[in-house]
């Protein structure tokens, strides 16, 4: 599907999240992508910590299961997904019993997905949860780590992103929707932006300039409405992983907002594994 100027719930799992985050006021969730070597993770991560005071809870909880139920690029299917719903709402549950806590991240990776809490007393925990494990979850690959993290290195080092903007969120918006399709964002493919720019010899000379760059000039249009009225639609075949779409919507805005023109986004076709 090509994407432009979308802004969806980034997956379903963030959709059901959203619902039970919305309750309590200290919630900020993002949703990103990272490229691992075996292909996209996706993080979702409470920004509020961040930000704001943490929370006196020393201890790092990891805890995730794994399904058979996935795409070819790791990303849990509907099934995959009604699983972790369903594993996360029960170690919530069980958890609220035994301790203060605060769920600070959820991710998905290579068919498996993990929750990330901070909790304040450890007593029991492990050997609570690790039963439940043994007896609800015996097939699958199963993890739990407790350990102690004072300063929420964990939390700071990976799950918060390094970048914050309104750009970087957007772009992922879109990854993160091609990576719930199957795509692993490797397979280079055609990627289209738009440019507007308030008049026609801006767009030309933006057009000059970007030509030996090896894109294509695909069209040219003139908006009803609006200060920037006249739009260029160019493309090229890349890569979008998230380091290469950052580097390559940076530049083609830097190079915009040189001609005073206006960035409008970029769109790709999702490419799924078969």
């Amino acid at each position: 599907m090509l994407m432009k100027k979308r802004n969806p719930l980034s997956t379903i799992l963030l959709l059901t999240t959203c619902i039970v985050f919305a309750q309590n006021s200290k919630e900020d969730w993002v949703t990103y992508i990272v490229q691992k070597e075996k292909g996209p993770m996706t993080i979702s991560s409470n920004l509020y910590y961040n930000f704001m005071g943490k929370p006196n809870y020393k201890n790092l909880l990891l805890i995730g299961t794994s399904t058979n139920n996935c795409l070819k690029n790791g990303y849990p299917n509907y099934l995959g997904l009604s699983k972790f719903y369903s594993f996360s709402d029960s170690i919530a549950n069980r958890l609220d019993k035994l301790t203060k806590n605060r769920l600070v991240g959820v991710l998905t990776y290579q068919c498996s997905g993990f929750d990330a809490y901070y909790v304040k007393d450890t007593t029991g925990v492990r050997k609570n949860l690790q039963r439940f494990l043994d007896y609800n979850h015996a097939l699958s690959k199963n993890y739990l780590v407790l350990k102690p993290d004072k300063k929420w290195k964990y939390y700071k080092e990976n799950l918060i992103p390094k970048d914050l903007s309104d750009s970087f969120f957007t772009n992922h918006d879109f990854l993160n929707q091609l990576v719930s399709e199957g795509d692993d964002l490797t397979t280079p493919r055609k990627v289209s932006h738009w440019i507007n720019f308030r008049s026609e010899r801006r767009r030309e000379k933006f057009i000059n300039k970007i030509k030996p760059l090896e894109f294509s000039i695909d069209s040219t249009k003139t908006l009803k409405n609006g200060f920037f009225k006249y739009q260029v639609q160019i493309s090229r075949e890349d890569v979008i992983t998230p380091d290469a779409i950052k580097k390559l919507s940076s530049d083609l805005m830097k190079l915009s907002l040189a001609l005073y023109g206006m960035y409008d986004g970029w769109g790709a076709e999702a490419i799924k594994e078969e």
